[in-house]
């Protein structure tokens, strides 16, 4: 569920800094742990909690876990994502008004994510290089006091579920020119020691002709 911090754009008459002191106001008083805006076809597989961090083995994963909070009218942000996909993004329902873009932060990576987890609900993250327990944690604890969700692109040395591509193919025309028109992934959910949960997703939103146990879709807004 969203909240009015969320939902309401920016008053060009009011002072930014202010608006944004507000909001980060808002996001302490929110406690962790609470359930933050999923994708449809994503609750039932790895549902977001604020002060979470969850990893992702591809750019797809990364976005379809953004685009619920997006679409619940959330403020999100993508740090170190050189290769972002404007319309990839609009094509899964992330309003890109209310999206805050870093594509390279450089060396001060983790200054500027910790900035971005201080006023967005989910924030994208893909680190330079690997990250220790020590810089994790920090994250971790500004994840907490804001209840804000972070995506994390890459290894993590701690998170609550790391998701996974096994196996991923597009269809299209059978022969000749044309458009391809849907890409189909079995992807791996892992937590902890937990045996992987798997699930077969469908995206960028086109339809599945049918609905089977363990397929689950990711829909255009």
């Amino acid at each position: 569920m969203s909240s009015a911090r969320s939902v309401a754009a920016l008053d060009p008459g009011r002072s930014v800094v202010d608006q944004l002191r507000e909001r980060v106001a808002a996001m302490e008083r929110r406690p962790a742990g609470e359930p933050v805006a999923t994708l449809p076809g994503l609750a039932g597989l790895v549902p977001l909690h604020a002060g979470a961090t969850y990893a992702v083995d591809s750019a797809a994963l990364a976005l379809a876990l953004a685009a619920g909070a997006s679409q619940a009218g959330e403020w999100i942000g993508f740090a170190g994502c050189a290769d972002f996909g404007a319309e990839a993004a609009s094509e899964l329902g992330i309003e890109l008004s209310r999206t805050v873009l870093v594509p390279d932060p450089g060396e001060h990576w983790l200054e500027v994510t910790a900035a971005l987890v201080d006023v967005l609900r989910v924030v994208v993250l893909r680190p330079p290089a690997s990250v220790d327990e020590r810089t994790a944690g920090i994250l971790d604890s500004r994840l907490r006091t804001r209840s804000s969700v972070l995506v994390v692109h890459g290894q993590w040395p701690r998170v609550t579920a790391r998701l996974s591509v096994e196996e991923s193919a597009w269809t299209g025309p059978s022969s000749g020119a044309g458009e391809l028109q849907e890409r189909r992934a079995r992807v791996a959910v892992h937590r902890g020691a937990r045996p992987p949960e798997r699930a077969d997703l469908a995206w960028p939103g086109v339809r599945l002709e049918r609905q089977s146990p363990g397929i689950r879709e990711i829909r255009r807004a």
